[in-house]
C-alpha cells in the first residue's frame, strides 16, 4: 500500500510538473533560509557555554555613582576579585583579564598583537581552555612567561616545538613561553592570542594591582554550585564598605557591584570583550519563521487551489471502497515527499552559501550544515512542515462528496477562495514589512556615515606607536621629519581620538553654584595642534597654546556636555572655574562644540582635553586628497626609520570610525538579503496562483476575446484581483512596520526619521513586484490563441 502511495505521489508531482516545481523552489528557498539563521540565532546564543563550569562562572559588573550621573562598567578594579575570594567561601576562585596590545619581535621580524590578555593561572580553573603543551597550573605563575593559543605558536615558530623560546614585548621585555592551548572556539568572547602572567605587571608596576579606583580590567568569579548568586550580591555593599574608604571614593562616589552569568555577558548592553544583540536575534528569528510559513501558504495555496482538478480523482477512488484516512494518508505522502525533496535541495543550497553567508555576518557561524545537528533539525523541520502544511488540504481533498464529484456539480468553494486571498494577504504583508525594514536600515546607516560629527574625520590618517618612550621623548621632532614629506599637511599626536577609544577620569570641576561638583568624565591626553588639525570648533575661550606656560600643567579645554553638566546656561560661563584631575589643579581655558567621538548609537558625554605629551600612543597625519598611495609609501619609509621597532600599520580616521557600526552593516545586509528570498518565495505563490487562476478561465477568456475584448481589458481583468490583495497587504503592513521599526530606531542616541516617502517606496515596489508577476501570466494567457480554447465547445 505504502509503495503505492509514493508511486501515485511522484506520478501526480510529475504530471503537474510547473507547479511542482513552483512548490519545490518555495520551501527548498524558504528552508534554506530557515535553516541559515537558526544557525546564527543559535550561534549567537550559545556564547561561552562552551565552559564546563558556564553555569557557575560570573562576570563582576560595576556602577560607579555620583550627584550626576551613574557609569556603568563590565570591567572593575584589580583588587576586587582576589578580595571577594577572600571574604566569600563560596567563590571558588576568581580570574582577571587585562586587555592588552603590544608588538611582539620574534626572529627580528615584527608582530602588532592586539589580543594580548593579561590574567593568572587560575583563567585556566575557571574558563576551559584546553592546553597542547605545558602546565596550566604553573604555566603562567612566574613573571614574565606567556601562554600562546596553537595558531600564534605555529605563526611564530612554524612546526617547532615553541616551548621555552623568547619574544620580546615593545621591544624591550623579554619573556617565556610555557604553554600552548587549543585556539578559542568561534563562539567566545574571548578572542586571545597570546595570555601573560600578570606577575609581570606587578613586578613592571609594583602597587598596580593594589589600586581600587582603576576599573581596567575584567573579573569573572566561579562560585560554587550550592552557591546563590543573589544572595552573594547583597553581601556587596557591605563589602564595599569593608574595603574601600571614604578617601577611595574620590569625592563622594558610591560604588554598587553585580553579577552577570557568563551565558548572559555577551549580550549584555554594558559590553565588554565582544558584544551581541538580543534584539538582532529576536529580529531573525521572527524573520525565519515569517520565511518558512510564507513557504508553506505557498503549498497550501497550491494544493487547495488545484482541488478541482483533483476532485473526480477523489471521488472515483470514494466509489470503489477508499476511506477518507486513505486518501488522507496519501495526499499527506505526497506532501512529505515533496517536502523531502525540498529538504535535500537545501541542504545542498546551505552548504553553497554557508561561506558567503559567514562573510555577510562577520562571524564564522559554522564551517558546515552537518555540524552540531543542522541537518538533522532540518529534517525533522522538513517533515514537521511537510505534516502542518499538508494536512489542510490532505483533510479538504479526502472529504470530497463522491456523488457531487461525479455529477459534475463540484466547484470550489468561497471559503476556500477566501483563505487563499487572505493567505496571500498575509505572505505580502510580510514581505511590504521587511521592504520597510530594508530601506530604514539602510537609511539609518547611512544617516551615521553621513551625519556631520564636529570634526575632521577625511584625509586623517592615523598611525600607532603604542607609547613607545623614544617617540614621545623627540615626539615635536618626529611630527616635523613626517610633516617634511609632500602632501603631508599637519601632524598632532594624543592618546586617543574620536572612534578609536579614551580614557576616563574621576574629575572635580566648579559648577554654577561654585561648588567642587564630583565627575566622571572621558578625557583625552593630547598636544597643542590636536584640536585645529581634528577641526574641532572653540566656542568659548580659547585653545591650547605654546605662549602660555601652564597650559601644559594647570589647563583643560572641555565640551558643551560638560558646561551643560556643570549647571552653565552659556558655555562662556565655563571659562576660569577651577578643576581637579589626577593630581592637576588648574582653570578651565576652553569649551568646544560637541563633537561625536563615539558612535551616534550614544549621546555626547561631557569630555576634557588636557596637554599631556607624555601619556600619547597615537600618530594623526592630515594629508592631501591627491596622490595618496605616494604619499603612504613615504610615510611609511620615514616610519621605518624614525621608528624601526614598530610595525608600520595606518587606518584612516573616517573608516576607523566607521567600523563602530560593522554590527549594524552586517545586520542590514543579512536582513536585505532574507527580505529579498521572502518576497521572492511570496512571488513564486502569486505566479502559481495567477498561472492556475489564468487556467482556470481559459474557455472565458476566449470567449471574451471572440466577443472584442482587448488584451490590455483581459491582463487588467486578471491582474485587478491579486494587486487588490497587495494593496490590502500594505495598508497592514504600514502601521506593523512603523511600530517594529521605531522600536529598532530607539537603540541610537541619533537617528533618521521614518519619512513617509519610505513607505511609499516600499507599496511601489511591492505593487511592481506583483504586477510583474501576475502580468507574466496574464499576457500570456491574453495573446493565445481562442480557437483553441474553444475548439472543444
Amino acid at each position: 500500500m505504502i509503495r503505492n502511495y509514493i508511486k501515485i505521489a511522484f506520478r501526480n508531482l510529475w504530471r503537474h510538473r510547473s507547479f511542482s516545481l513552483i512548490n519545490i523552489i518555495g520551501l527548498a528557498v524558504g528552508m534554506t533560509a530557515f535553516l541559515l539563521i537558526l544557525m546564527y540565532v543559535s550561534f549567537e546564543l550559545s556564547y561561552d557555554k562552551y565552559h564546563t563550569n558556564a553555569d557557575q562562572v560570573y562576570r563582576l559588573n560595576v556602577d560607579i555613582k555620583s550627584a550626576n550621573d551613574v557609569l556603568k562598567f563590565s570591567s572593575s578594579s584589580a583588587p576586587m576579585g582576589p578580595a571577594i575570594k577572600a571574604d566569600f567561601p563560596e567563590v571558588l576562585e576568581s580570574a582577571r583579564i587585562f586587555p592588552y596590545g603590544m608588538v611582539v619581535k620574534v626572529n627580528n621580524q615584527l608582530f602588532q598583537e592586539n589580543r594580548i590578555y593579561i590574567t593568572e593561572p587560575s583563567i585556566f580553573n575557571v574558563f576551559t581552555f584546553p592546553m597542547i603543551k605545558g602546565d596550566p597550573k604553573t604555566s603562567l605563575k612566574d613573571p614574565y612567561t606567556v601562554v600562546l593559543t596553537e595558531t600564534t605558536a605555529r605563526k611564530y615558530f612554524g612546526s617547532a616545538d615553541p616551548m621555552g623560546k623568547t619574544l620580546l614585548l615593545d621591544g624591550k621585555t623579554p619573556v617565556a613561553v610555557t604553554g600552548v592551548v587549543k585556539d578559542v572556539p568561534n563562539n567566545s568572547q574571548f578572542k586571545f592570542d597570546i595570555l601573560y602572567s600578570v606577575s609581570s605587571l606587578e613586578k613592571q608596576n609594583p602597587g598596580r594591582l593594589e589600586q581600587w579606583g582603576d576599573f581596567d580590567n575584567f573579573t569573572f568569579l566561579l562560585l560554587s554550585k550550592e552557591a546563590n548568586a543573589a544572595q552573594l550580591q547583597s553581601k556587596f555593599p557591605a563589602f564595599l564598605k569593608k574595603h574601600i574608604s571614604e578617601s577611595d571614593r574620590k569625592g563622594g562616589e558610591d560604588y554598587a557591584l553585580y553579577l552577570k552569568p557568563l551565558k548572559d555577558a555577551y549580550m549584555d548592553p554594558r559590553g565588554g570583550f565582544e558584544q551581541g544583540s538580543m534584539s538582532n536575534v529576536y529580529i531573525f528569528s521572527i524573520v525565519a519563521l515569517f520565511i518558512l510559513l510564507i513557504a508553506a501558504i505557498n503549498f497550501i495555496n497550491l494544493t487547495t487551489a488545484r482541488a478541482t482538478e483533483r476532485a473526480k480523482e477523489v471521488g472515483v477512488r470514494k466509489v470503489i471502497g477508499a476511506a477518507r484516512s486513505q486518501l488522507t494518508m496519501q495526499f499527506l505522502g505526497e506532501s512529505v515527499i515533496l517536502c523531502l525533496i525540498a529538504f535535500v535541495f537545501a541542504v545542498l543550497l546551505v552548504s553553497l552559501l554557508l561561506p558567503m553567508f559567514n562573510q555577510l555576518s562577520g562571524k564564522i557561524i559554522s564551517e558546515n550544515i552537518f555540524e552540531n545537528g543542522y541537518v538533522f533539525a532540518s529534517l525533522f523541520i522538513s517533515l514537521l512542515i511537510g505534516i502542518a502544511a499538508g494536512a489542510y488540504p490532505a483533510l479538504a481533498l479526502s472529504g470530497f462528496k463522491p456523488v457531487v464529484v461525479l455529477k459534475g456539480r463540484f466547484n470550489s468553494s468561497a471559503k476556500g477562495a477566501l483563505l487563499r486571498k487572505g493567505l496571500v494577504v498575509f505572505q505580502f504583508t510580510i514581505s511590504i514589512i521587511l521592504i520597510v525594514g530594508t530601506i530604514i536600515v539602510y537609511n539609518q546607516l547611512n544617516f551615521m556615515r553621513n551625519q556631520p560629527l564636529g570634526f575632521e574625520k577625511n584625509q586623517m590618517l592615523k598611525l600607532d606607536f603604542g607609547g613607545d618612550d623614544g617617540v614621545i621623548k623627540s615626539f615635536e621632532a618626529i611630527k616635523n621629519e613626517f610633516k617634511e614629506i609632500p602632501n603631508v599637511l599637519a601632524a598632532t599626536v594624543s592618546h586617543g581620538i574620536p572612534g578609536a577609544g579614551n580614557a576616563n577620569a574621576h574629575s572635580e570641576m566648579e559648577n554654577r553654584q561654585g561648588a567642587m561638583q564630583p565627575l566622571n568624565i572621558n578625557m583625552y591626553d593630547v598636544d597643542y595642534d590636536f584640536i585645529p588639525i581634528y577641526g574641532m570648533k572653540v566656542i568659548a575661550g580659547r585653545t591650547f597654546s605654546k605662549d602660555f606656560g601652564t597650559d601644559s600643567t594647570k589647563a583643560i579645554v572641555i565640551n558643551e556636555a560638560t558646561a551643560k553638566i556643570l549647571g552653565y546656561a552659556s558655555p562662556n560661563d565655563a571659562i576660569g572655574k577651577k578643576f581637579s584631575q589626577w593630581g592637576r589643579d588648574g582653570k578651565i581655558i576652553g569649551v568646544v562644540k560637541d563633537f561625536h567621538y563615539r558612535s551616534l548609537q550614544q549621546n555626547v558625554e561631557p569630555l576634557n582635553m588636557r596637554v599631556n605629551p607624555s601619556n600619547v600612543r597615537l600618530l594623526t597625519l592630515k594629508i592631501a586628497s591627491k596622490d595618496i598611495p605616494a604619499t603612504i609609501a613615504a610615510i611609511e619609509n620615514k616610519w621605518k626609520v624614525l621608528i624601526p621597532n614598530r610595525p608600520f600599520n595606518y587606518s584612516f580616521v573616517d573608516e576607523n570610525f566607521n567600523k563602530q557600526y560593522s554590527n549594524e552593516e552586517h545586520f542590514g545586509k543579512l536582513f536585505m538579503y532574507f527580505a529579498v528570498l521572502a518576497i521572492f518565495i511570496s512571488c513564486l505563490g502569486l505566479l502559481g496562483l495567477a498561472s492556475y487562476s489564468t487556467l482556470q478561465r481559459t474557455r472565458e477568456i476566449g470567449i471574451r476575446k471572440v466577443l472584442g475584448a482587448s488584451i490590455p481589458g483581459i491582463v487588467n481583468m486578471l491582474s485587478k484581483e491579486f494587486l487588490q490583495l497587495v494593496f490590502i497587504a500594505a495598508l497592514i503592513a504600514f502601521p506593523l512596520a512603523w511600530y517594529g521599526m521605531h522600536t529598532w530606531l530607539q537603540d541610537f542616541a541619533y537617528k533618521s526619521s521614518m519619512a513617509w516617502w519610505i513607505f511609499a517606496i516600499a507599496g511601489i515596489l511591492a505593487f511592481m513586484i506583483a504586477i510583474v508577476t501576475v502580468s507574466f501570466q496574464a499576457i500570456r494567457a491574453a495573446l493565445a490563441n481562442p480557437v483553441k480554447s474553444l475548439r472543444s465547445e
